[in-house]
């Protein structure tokens, strides 16, 4: 089933609204900010291994955590920082989650000094298949498994898939030219 079909069903009200609101306002529509991409990277690597309800319920408190997904605040997070972050029960208390966010906005600035943004580095790779995009990200970021890639590649705009045709919302994203239709 969807996610688009599942939202429907979803109960309670709570739940289905939570939902809602990320698969009818972000889901899919491509992000132009590298500390919003950088944000939803950190979600994507957040989520394995738990619920996407789990991951959005902690938005904002990732958010407040890793100082509103500033690339050059994270890079610059120090052991403190780390021991913050493993205490702070907002959030994902992952050893391995929480260096690869840090590691990554590293990897960032890099690609935003080579490129001139994150958002550049995407767009210099793509068109790929999930495959070819698997093995860049498996070279080039930490804790980046297939189905990270494939859900935060999906959820920008990169790979095709968030939402079914008949889904109103497809639309919406099509309006918004995603990379998936650009060939």
């Amino acid at each position: 089933m969807s996610y688009c079909a599942a939202i429907d069903g979803m109960q309670p009200e709570s739940r289905r609204e939570l939902h809602k609101k990320y698969h009818d306002n972000h889901y899919g529509f491509p992000i132009h900010d590298d500390n919003e991409l950088f944000g939803r990277l950190i979600m994507e690597i957040n989520q394995a291994g738990l619920s996407w309800e789990t991951i959005l319920k902690k938005e904002e408190s990732f958010r407040l955590a890793y100082d509103n997904f500033n690339i050059q605040k994270v890079a610059a997070y120090t052991e403190q920082d780390r021991e913050r972050l493993l205490a702070d029960p907002g959030i994902i208390r992952n050893k391995l989650k929480v260096n690869a966010a840090i590691e990554n906005a590293k990897t960032i600035i890099a690609l935003q000094e080579e490129f001139g943004s994150f958002e550049k580095w995407l767009e210099h790779h793509h068109p790929k298949t999930l495959q070819e995009w698997m093995k860049v990200f498996k070279k080039t970021f930490k804790f980046t498994g297939g189905e990270i890639v494939n859900e935060f590649l999906m959820s920008i705009g990169y790979l095709k898939g968030c939402h079914t045709e008949s889904c109103p919302i497809f639309d919406k994203v099509l309006k918004h030219d995603p990379m998936w239709n650009k060939g």
